[in-house]
């Protein structure tokens, strides 16, 4: 009968070792799962001022005639001006193209005998995509030139300059280590607050990156924003 309960003695015993191994393996258990409890989150944030250095200038401009014919005669001498005052203001003919001309019948528009005394109205834009931005800068108060020349220039609110920046690859990586350095300070602040010490990172998320006008009338500045939100460990 006792050889009967040897099989039991030892499982007995195997199980209080383990339990008494475990119990000694406990404490540690516990402070490590209080670290990793303990943790803070913040925001980094990382501003940058940059100059834009792509324009996309559009002129638009519009032409009148009774013909089809007279509409693109009109077309053309209009562009051709438009092309001569860009290339005398230093845009290069690489940099200038053309939108194809959007032509309507204004007869279609009207009922009874009222009707404009030119039917055709076509509207054209020569855009200029440059990378140089002081001279779009210098050049854009001296349109009214072509008025004085008889190109009908019109405000076309789908075609308005555009001020792009193009460089943010570059200045990415730097922006992301001072988010991070900027979220480390509020994290050291919060730590030096509550006696306690910032360890490492725990995780972190970068936002995306906004590019806005310094303002409405600095389109040519842009600014550069990220936000990164990241936890840190807390130790005492």
């Amino acid at each position: 009968m006792k050889e009967k309960y040897i099989p039991a003695a030892i499982l007995g015993g195997l199980l209080a070792l383990g339990m008494l191994l475990a119990g000694m393996q406990l404490p540690d258990a516990v402070t490590a799962w209080k670290k990793a409890d303990r943790v803070v989150t913040v925001k980094g944030l990382a501003e940058r001022e940059v100059r834009a250095d792509l324009v996309l200038w559009p002129l638009s401009y519009t032409v009148n005639a009774h013909t089809l014919e007279g509409l693109y005669n009109g077309q053309n001498q209009s562009e051709a001006k438009i092309r001569s005052f860009l290339t005398a203001n230093g845009f290069t003919p690489e940099e200038i193209s053309t939108v194809p001309l959007q032509v309507r019948d204004t007869w279609s528009d009207y009922y009874g005998d009222h009707k404009p005394e030119e039917r055709y109205r076509g509207e054209g834009v020569v855009l200029v995509r440059t990378t140089q931005v002081d001279r779009v800068l210098e050049v854009m108060p001296k349109t009214s030139d072509l008025i004085k020349e008889g190109v009908l220039l019109s405000v076309n609110y789908q075609y308005r300059p555009q001020f792009l920046f193009t460089g943010l690859n570059d200045i990415k990586p730097d922006m992301i280590a001072e988010a991070t350095q900027n979220a480390r300070q509020a994290a050291e602040q919060f730590a030096q607050d509550s006696g306690s010490r910032v360890g490492k990172i725990r995780s972190a998320q970068q936002g995306y990156f906004s590019i806005e006008d310094l303002d409405s009338f600095t389109q040519d500045v842009k600014k550069v924003r990220v936000v990164t939100t990241i936890e840190f460990y807390v130790l005492d």
